[in-house]
């Protein structure tokens, strides 16, 4: 990389099901309103397993690391790093598989990468130049995931249910909790404006500071 080119600033959200992640990338989007700025969602990266049986693809556990590809995250981010352009996955959760068509995202001087087990891979962290934490209850991360898996991903109930107890809740308590010890900043319960509000401080002087150059 050229002395010229300036490393971009790169901000991990991560936290359990159905926190606030997405509501907190987005205020700190609008808050920033920088013309560079994009996000990378982990869970765009999960496997495509088109070859199984619907009814095998449902219990397959996608809240455990190995269920994303998460090296070809890690390249796309470098790709962007570099200053080139990537086609970013798009998954249907639907049928749990990955569409022939991504969409294409281009370098940006601001990179938000969003997801639940981002904390849990050390070569995603180690490109994150701030680490973000949204705390949530369990309770109240339930209920949202409930109402948009039923409401956006057309799942049942059941389905619903089964799949938070046998995976999402014992995932979380192996991997997602733990992975909070990495957080540079922890936001509670959610959408913080507070907090969002000095993250968003945070990110102006780092941006003003210009300390990304990179020989």
């Amino acid at each position: 990389m050229s002395a010229m080119r300036t490393k971009p600033l790169i901000i991990g959200v991560a936290g359990g099901t159905a926190s606030g992640k997405t509501t907190i990338a987005n205020a700190i989007m609008d808050a920033i309103n920088h013309p560079q700025m994009v996000v990378i969602q982990h869970d765009a990266y999960y496997r495509d397993v088109s070859h199984l049986p619907l009814a095998d693809r449902a219990r397959i556990n996608f809240d455990h690391p190995d269920a994303l590809e998460t090296d070809l995250m890690v390249h796309h981010l470098r790709e962007l790093i570099a200053g080139r352009s990537i086609e970013m996955p798009v998954y249907d959760f639907s049928t749990h598989t990955r569409l022939k068509t991504g969409v294409i995202k281009k370098p940006a001087k601001v990179i938000i990468i969003e997801g639940i087990l981002i904390f849990c891979e050390q070569a995603l962290r180690d490109l994150m130049d701030v680490k973000i934490f949204v705390d949530t209850d369990s309770d109240l991360r339930f209920i949202r995931r409930l109402r948009r898996d039923i409401e956006e991903r057309r799942r049942s109930l059941k389905s619903v249910i089964d799949q938070y107890l046998g995976t999402v809740r014992p995932m979380h308590i192996v991997f997602v909790e733990p992975s909070r010890r990495y957080a540079d900043i922890i936001i509670p319960e959610g959408h913080n404006p507070v907090s969002t509000a000095m993250v968003v401080t945070l990110i102006r002087q780092r941006l003003r500071q210009g300390t990304h150059d990179e020989s």
